[in-house]
C-alpha cells in the first residue's frame, strides 16, 4: 500500500502545516508585544523598550520566564483534567487555521498544483464553529479541575458567554451563506475575486456590513477580550479560570487567546474582506512571476489580518468592561434579534431583486 501514497503531496502538507503553526505562534508572540505598544501609545507611555531594540526581545524574555518558573499543581485539583485544560485550549486555537486558504494555488512548470490550504472541506464554516465550541471545554476544565471557587465561577461565565454569542455569530453567517451559496472558504474567497466586478464591490463586507459588525462583536466575546473579558474580571474573580496555573500551563492559556485572535482575524478577512484578493490583482498576476504573485497574495492576507488584530487592540484599550447582565442583554436581546433581522432582509433582497 505504500506505493499508493503520494509522498510529494504528503510532504507539501507537512511543510504547510509546520509553516502555519510556526507562523501562528510567531504572530501571537509578537501580538503580545504589539498589545503593550498600542496600550502605551494610547496611554502616553513608552511600553516595553529594555529587551532589545524597541523592546522586540520582550516576547522571548516572557516565554523564557514562563518556561523557567516553578510548575505547581494544587494538591486538591483533579490533576489529569488540570493538565488537559490548557492543552485543549491551545489545540483548538491552532486547529481552525487548517481550513483558511492562505493564498492562491501555485501551479508548477510540471503542472502540479500546490495548494496553500491544509484542508479544503466543503463544510468549512461548520468546522470553524465545531472547533470554537470545543475551545470552551479547555476553559471549563481548567476552572473546574482547579478546585477553586473563583476559577469555577469564571469558567461558568466563559461557557455562558460563548454559548450566548455563538448563536448570534451563527445567525449572522447564515445571511452571508445565503449570498455565497457555499460553506467552503475556498469558494467564498473565489467569489470575492479582485475588488470590483459588474458595477459593485466583490468583497462580502460591502454586501453584509451589518453581518460583519455582528460577527466582529461576537468574535470579541468569544475571545474573552475587553470589553467582554468577564471571565477574567480581576475585581470580582481575582484572576479568573487560570488563577491556579503557573509556568507554561498558564502560558498556554495566555498564548491561546492571541492565537485565537490571529485565527479569528484570518477567518474574518477570508469571509468578509476577500481573503488574499486585492484590487488589480489580475494585472499584477500577468506582470510578475507566479511565485512572486503567490507571495504577494499571502502578504495581502497577512496585512488584513494584522489590521484586524490592531482593531481588536484599539477596542480593548478604549472601551470599559460590561457588567455581566449588560453582556447577556447585549447578546440575547440585541445581537440575536439584529442577526435575525439581517437574515430576513438578506432573504427578501435575494428573492425580490436577484431571483426574478
Amino acid at each position: 500500500m505504500l506505493y499508493l501514497i503520494d509522498w510529494a503531496f504528503l510532504l507539501e502538507k507537512i511543510i504547510l502545516i509546520t509553516v502555519i503553526l510556526l507562523g501562528s505562534l510567531g504572530v501571537a508572540m509578537y501580538a503580545t508585544w504589539g498589545e503593550r505598544k498600542v496600550a502605551a501609545v494610547m496611554q502616553d507611555r513608552k511600553g516595553p523598550n529594555r529587551a532589545g531594540p524597541f523592546g522586540l526581545f520582550q516576547p522571548l524574555a516572557d516565554g523564557l520566564k514562563l518556561f523557567m518558573k516553578e510548575e505547581i499543581v494544587p494538591d486538591t485539583s483533579t490533576k489529569f483534567l488540570f493538565i488537559l485544560g490548557p492543552g485543549l485550549a491551545m489545540l483548538t486555537a491552532t486547529m481552525t487555521s487548517a481550513i483558511v486558504p492562505w493564498g492562491p494555488d501555485y501551479v508548477t512548470e510540471a503542472g502540479r498544483v500546490i495548494s496553500l490550504q491544509v484542508a479544503d472541506i466543503n463544510i468549512g464554516i461548520l468546522y470553524v464553529f465545531g472547533v470554537v465550541s470545543l475551545g470552551v471545554y479547555g476553559v471549563m476544565l481548567g476552572g473546574w479541575a482547579s478546585n477553586n471557587k473563583f476559577s469555577l465561577l469564571s469558567s461558568i461565565r466563559a461557557a455562558s458567554q460563548a454559548i450566548s454569542y455563538e448563536l448570534a455569530m451563527g445567525i449572522s453567517l447564515i445571511a452571508l451563506l445565503m449570498i455565497t451559496g457555499s460553506l467552503s472558504l475556498r469558494d467564498i474567497v473565489a467569489q470575492q475575486h479582485g475588488f470590483w466586478q459588474d458595477g459593485y464591490f466583490t468583497w462580502n463586507f460591502f454586501k453584509q456590513p451589518l453581518g460583519f459588525l455582528i460577527f466582529f462583536v461576537c468574535a470579541c466575546a468569544e475571545l474573552n477580550r475587553a470589553p467582554f473579558d468577564l471571565p477574567e474580571c480581576e475585581s470580582e474573580l481575582n484572576m479568573g479560570y487560570h488563577q491556579e496555573y503557573s509556568s507554561m500551563k498558564l502560558g498556554f492559556y495566555l498564548f491561546a487567546e492571541y492565537v485565537n485572535m490571529f485565527v479569528s482575524s484570518a477567518v474574518m478577512a477570508t469571509l468578509f474582506f476577500g481573503g488574499y484578493n486585492f484590487p488589480f490583482m489580475d494585472q499584477v498576476a500577468g506582470a510578475v512571476h507566479p511565485i512572486l504573485f503567490t507571495a504577494i497574495c499571502v502578504a495581502v492576507l497577512m496585512t488584513k489580518v494584522i489590521a484586524l488584530i490592531l482593531f481588536f487592540m484599539f477596542i480593548r484599550w478604549t472601551l470599559p468592561r460590561f457588567r455581566y447582565d449588560q453582556l447577556m442583554n447585549l447578546g440575547w436581546k440585541k445581537l440575536i434579534p439584529l442577526a435575525l433581522f439581517n437574515m430576513l432582509i438578506t432573504g427578501a433582497v435575494i428573492i425580490f431583486f436577484f431571483n426574478r
